[in-house]
């Protein structure tokens, strides 16, 4: 733990950060999780897991670190996750460009994290597009700022 950084218990108690991560009838409320969205239980379950990565390690860090960090809790709670998972994308069948998305999880939720002083809506739309390339309908923009940040997007993909 880093003593520079409040600790879950201090943001707990923050009228600027009411969120116990503990307690999922919280995590809904503020983050307007709701059992009828797309795999509200995996994006629960994953946002518990920022915070508790959040908790130990505060802002500062390159995004790497973070990353590794979530990849040894997903193991420890049994949830099959992919790091640096690869994107193609298309243009009229011919491959235009190729990215990574940070983590795939249980193969249902894209998860971008960044370690920015706050989200843009440049990052929201990178991620609403990795969605749409991958025709995987959730995802999760984490952000390892001075304060924690949560975006969930979503997409309603027909199948044909």
């Amino acid at each position: 733990m880093n003593a520079d950084f409040p600790d879950l218990q201090d943001l707990r108690r923050s009228e600027e950060n009411p969120v116990n991560p503990e307690n999922p009838a919280n995590l809904r409320s503020i983050f307007m999780l709701h059992d009828d969205f797309k795999h509200n239980d995996l994006t629960e379950k994953i946002i518990n897991i920022f915070y508790r990565v959040y908790n130990y390690f505060g802002y500062g860090f390159l995004e790497k670190v973070y990353e590794n960090a979530m990849m040894i809790e997903f193991r420890n709670e049994n949830l099959s996750a992919i790091s640096q998972f690869p994107l193609k994308v298309y243009y009229k069948n011919e491959v235009v460009g190729e990215y990574f998305a940070d983590i795939l999880v249980d193969n249902r939720v894209i998860v971008e994290l960044k370690a920015a002083k706050s989200l843009t809506e440049g990052q929201a739309a990178q991620l609403l597009n990795y969605l749409k390339a991958t025709k995987i309908e959730v995802g999760l923009l984490l952000n390892f700022g001075p304060k924690p940040e949560i975006r969930r997007k979503a997409l309603n993909i027909r199948k044909e």
